[in-house]
Order: structure tokens, then sequence, then C-alpha cells
């Protein structure tokens, strides 16, 4: 039965990737397929794997197709969280994709990598 796997970042630098997103996410970085150009890093609390850091030799996408959504519950914990993330290393990035009420912020992991915090209390009502 074919499923879902883990989400892979490109990265040029695993040292400082699995710096940042352990930090960013309290993530730990496990032996699990480890190289010199693979990272598991798993959930904290023993969740399983959460994210795979590949080494990459190619260029973050400006305006990749898939990314990493980080979720929040309100927009001060955004605004909060955006401030941790750009203190880890995380870069603002000056987004002209913008809705006119964006419920996100666009930032960049320290290798370009394009992820967006999003504020869910602007989620659309569950049925």
């Amino acid at each position: 039965m074919l499923r879902l796997g883990t989400p892979v970042v490109g990265v040029t630098d695993l040292d400082r990737a699995t710096a940042f997103w352990t930090q960013a996410l309290n993530l730990v970085a496990t032996q699990e397929w480890k190289s010199d150009t693979w990272q598991t890093l798993a959930y904290s609390d023993g969740g399983g794997r959460a994210l795979g850091l590949h080494r990459s030799k190619s260029q973050a996408e400006p305006h990749p197709r898939l990314h990493l959504d980080l979720y929040v519950d309100t927009a001060q914990e955004q605004r909060a969280e955006v401030q941790r993330l750009i203190g880890l290393g995380a870069q603002a990035v000056d987004w002209d994709l913008y809705p006119s009420e964006p419920d996100f912020v666009v930032l960049a992991d320290p290798d370009g990598n394009i992820f967006c915090v999003v504020d869910l209390s602007h989620a659309p009502s569950r049925p």
C-alpha cells in the first residue's frame, strides 16, 4: 500500500539546516539513515519522523510549488514565532503574491527554502 512519507527539504549545509529546523520545530536529529547527504529529524516526543534534510546542489526556488506551512492559533503567536524564527536564522521574504488580507507570513530558511507561518484564526469554519 502506497502512503505519504516524510517531507524532505533540500539544503546546501546539513549542519546549519539541522540546527535551524530542530530549534524551529522542537525536533531532534536522529541516526536513522544519517549520511553525508541526509539527516532525519524526528518529533522530540518520540512521535516519529517529521522532516528529512537532503544535501542539494541546486538553489532554492523563489516561488516553489511545494512548501511547508507552520501553524499558529493567533495573530499574536504568528508575530512572536516570525520574530523567533528570524532570530534562529530565517529570513523575511519580500513576497509579491500576498493576497489583500493574508493569514500567512512568508519566510525562508537559512538555505533560502520558502515556508509560511499561518495564523489559523483566519481559517474557514469547519462544517
